[in-house]
């Protein structure tokens, strides 16, 4: 197994967040947060974050995306940049191009595009 500096991120619960998208809401149009956000719905547009992105199991989002930190247990179709980490977990996917400083694609997950990891200054 390996180590990720940003572990804490990876053990959060659907209840550690303050702001939710639930499973039966279908959001279009352009999310902005601050505060980290989970994803159970679906999202259509982009999103615009300076905090964490989780995106859940059965979560569908077809968006760009731009935040500090993003972990993808469900579907993106859309680029994603992350300040710090994007973390497609087994079972999630990612159709889109990834910018990050760390990329993590875990065994069973998929990935369709290009990976670029960059060094933060």
């Amino acid at each position: 197994m390996f180590e990720a500096k940003d572990a804490d991120f990876f053990e959060l619960e659907e209840e550690d967040f303050d702001t939710l998208l639930a499973s039966d809401i279908n959001f279009r149009g352009t999310v902005k947060f601050s505060k980290p956000f989970f994803v159970c719905g679906c999202i259509t547009g982009s999103i615009d974050a300076t905090s964490d992105l989780f995106i859940d199991t059965n979560a569908v989002v077809c968006a760009n995306i731009t935040a500090s930190r993003v972990l993808v247990r469900g579907k993106v179709e859309g680029n994603i940049i992350a300040q710090k980490i994007v973390f497609v977990a087994e079972g999630g996917s990612v159709s889109g191009d990834i910018t990050a400083e760390q990329v993590i694609l875990e065994p069973g997950s998929t990935f369709i595009g290009r990976c670029n990891m960059i060094k933060q200054k």
